[in-house]
């Protein structure tokens, strides 16, 4: 069966596993306290032009974005993000598990509006019984977001100087960050993101890790720096690894001759050619977005003819007859896979 349903299907980048075998029986401190991910962390801080970083090892997307939002948001407040924004949608209420509400805004190609976060910020502090309401206390997007679309780096800059406004740090989701740095037309680098965002997060799971995500806290502005005592947050939220040198391993060799950005411009290689091929045969796509992540619409005849070849991802149901599907493409993508999945279309 040919497998397009998502991008962390296959294990790791084989310099990772050959890493992992070669080092299988030595030993190493706990809890992320070893060499590796010591070199692991000033890679990172070289590699987003940020010296003074802190970066931390996670094991995964939803831990990282719970562990992060609790710690960044005030206790009496909530997190603002797009309604299709991952932690509204597909995280099963793990940051409302927490004690912070999702407050959503409208959604444009996956995106928010900075005009429209400063218009919901403006209305809030408006309303006389504000102090009896859920406070936006920060503002979560996505790089790439859940259509596989991206920021300009004009369109952050603007989102942060609107959430600083309101004194809400800013925190970027890089679950295929290495897929949106990799894209066509995209603008915006590393260190961009590393100035504007006040703390984000570069994925493993989903570009060429087994598992892990590294989180960066930026130091500039009023958000400077970690959340205090972070590592035993990090803990509380289950998302601290013993061992976790494994972590440290994989980004140093993922940050080791730009392997990270290498393998993620396979993917999106490969989906650009999936998305012409679509065009020529007059499928229609969903989202007009340059990233791993492909959106069909499709009739039910043509989905169940396609699913008995290849596993689609499902998003959504169009009407009583089509069906939102995505194809994705991964930093494991074959070129016999494409060809495969070309001739089935």
């Amino acid at each position: 069966m040919l497998s397009f349903e998502n991008d962390y299907s296959c294990g790791a980048a084989p310099d990772i596993i050959a890493r992992l075998a070669a080092t299988n029986t030595d030993q190493f401190p706990g809890y992320g306290s070893d060499q590796l991910t010591a070199q692991a962390k000033d890679k990172i801080r070289e590699a987003c032009g940020a010296p003074d970083a802190d970066v931390w090892f996670l094991v995964g997307g939803t831990q990282t974005n719970q562990t992060v939002i609790d710690s960044i948001t005030p206790q009496y407040a909530g997190v603002v993000a797009a309604a299709s924004g991952h932690v509204n949608v597909h995280e099963a209420g793990a940051i409302e598990a927490t004690g912070h509400k999702v407050l959503t805004l409208p959604q444009h190609n996956g995106k928010i509006d900075a005009d429209e976060l400063d218009q919901y910020c403006a209305t809030f502090y408006a309303d006389a019984n504000y102090e009896h309401m859920v406070f936006p206390g920060s503002v979560y997007i996505s790089q790439a977001t859940e259509y596989g679309t991206l920021y300009t780096k004009a369109e952050l800059e603007r989102i942060a100087e609107i959430a600083h406004r309101y004194d809400m740090p800013l925190f970027v989701d890089g679950a295929r960050l290495g897929y949106a740095l990799t894209a066509t037309g995209n603008d915006v680098t590393l260190a961009d993101l590393a100035r504007i965002a006040d703390v984000f997060y570069i994925g493993g799971t989903k570009v060429g890790a087994l598992f892990g995500e590294a989180v960066v806290f930026t130091h500039h502005g009023k958000f400077s720096g970690t959340p205090k005592h972070f590592l035993t947050l990090i803990k509380q939220h289950g998302a601290l690894l013993a061992k976790g040198w494994l972590l440290g391993l994989q980004f140093d060799t993922l940050f080791t001759d730009d392997l990270y950005c290498r393998i993620a411009r396979n993917a999106n290689a490969a989906a650009d050619r999936i998305r012409a091929a679509l065009r020529d045969k007059g499928y229609t796509l969903t989202f007009d977005a340059p990233t791993n992540q492909i959106f069909i619409t499709l009739d039910d005849a043509t989905r169940k003819r396609l699913e008995q070849h290849v596993r689609l991802g499902f998003m959504e149901q169009a009407d009583e007859t089509h069906t939102v599907m995505r194809i994705c493409t991964s930093w494991s993508t074959t070129e016999a896979q494409v060809e495969e999945l070309l001739a089935l279309l």
